[in-house]
């Protein structure tokens, strides 16, 4: 095992995943375990270490910085998703991630989300609402926005996105959803199976904190006879490369999607990413701003400890 690793010896561990997209998870009410990049990424490696695309603390909000600015306004975020990609940078949230995470808390019988409840998660990216739904939980991801809001309005684009197997650079539009994205849309399922995501795509001009990058393949036709629009995504997220699943980014490119199809889109959507399905919604949030529901599975899969090892 990994130095690093090794020097944490103890330390308890869940690993869950949401459609593929799969974390280590930790209760440290108190935010005493580590945090270090290293410690991180060594824990994420996939040869080495546990391997995960990230690792998420449950800290009480109380217990951080971050947490506590948010319990000013928001008293009922008891718990804080401290959350770290997989090479140890530290991120904003992640949609597959608040759904394990509230998951984890439920099934450590630390919270409790009691039927047509929610439960107040905090995130760097602000407080995130979880519910029950039919295939596990759905988020209120909060209101989605253009990181350049008078390119894409104006060209529907506001960059050039250069992706290893194919042979031009493809225009892509830059959403933030808390965390920035890029979606590129291609024309065929064939050209998506090609493309290369072992490598981050080149974006230019890249939005200021870095970005992930989702290529979307709309369904044909776009939206069936049941009114649900459909598309078909593979991502490679900052600090971890091409991941099975990315729920952030369904919202991204489901946003995306629905703002180039015009006013006639549909405000509901079924993303398929490599790990599964999830769901995607448009409704309008409390502060007069459209909102973005995701939903999707969660499951717990082991729990461990950390041993001393070479």
């Amino acid at each position: 095992m990994d130095a690093a690793v090794a020097g944490s010896s103890g330390l308890t561990f869940t690993k869950g995943h949401g459609t593929g997209n799969d974390f280590i998870l930790v209760l440290d009410p108190d935010g005493l375990a580590p945090t270090d990049g290293p410690f991180v990424a060594a824990l994420c490696d996939r040869h080495r270490g546990i391997g995960a695309d990230g690792y998420i603390r449950a800290v009480r909000s109380s217990s951080l910085p971050e947490g506590r600015a948010l319990l000013q306004t928001e008293p009922a975020a008891e718990w804080f998703m401290d959350y770290r990609n997989g090479d140890g940078s530290v991120s904003e949230m992640c949609g597959n991630g608040v759904r394990v995470f509230a998951h984890f808390l439920l099934q450590m019988s630390v919270a409790h989300l009691p039927e047509g409840g929610e439960l107040a998660i905090g995130t760097r990216a602000g407080v995130k609402r979880v519910a029950r739904s039919g295939d596990g939980y759905a988020v209120d991801m909060g209101p989605w926005e253009f990181i350049v809001p008078d390119a894409a309005v104006s060209r529907g684009m506001d960059s050039l996105v250069a992706v290893g197997g194919l042979d031009v650079d493809r225009p892509g539009l830059s959403i933030s959803m808390g965390n920035p994205h890029t979606v590129v849309a291609l024309a065929e399922y064939e050209e998506l199976g090609r493309t290369d995501l072992n490598r981050a795509p080149v974006v230019d001009p890249v939005p200021p904190l870095g970005t992930n990058v989702e290529l979307v393949v709309p369904s044909d036709p776009l939206v069936g006879d049941d009114g649900v629009g459909r598309l078909t995504m593979r991502v490679h997220e900052r600090g971890v490369g091409e991941t099975q699943s990315c729920g952030t980014g369904a919202c991204a490119a489901a946003a995306a999607t629905r703002f180039w199809a015009g006013p006639t889109a549909p405000a509901q959507w079924l993303v398929t990413v490599p790990g599964g399905v999830v769901g995607v919604t448009f409704f309008d949030g409390p502060e007069g701003r459209e909102h973005v529901q995701l939903s999707g599975p969660a499951v717990l899969v082991a729990h461990g400890t950390l041993l001393n090892g070479s």
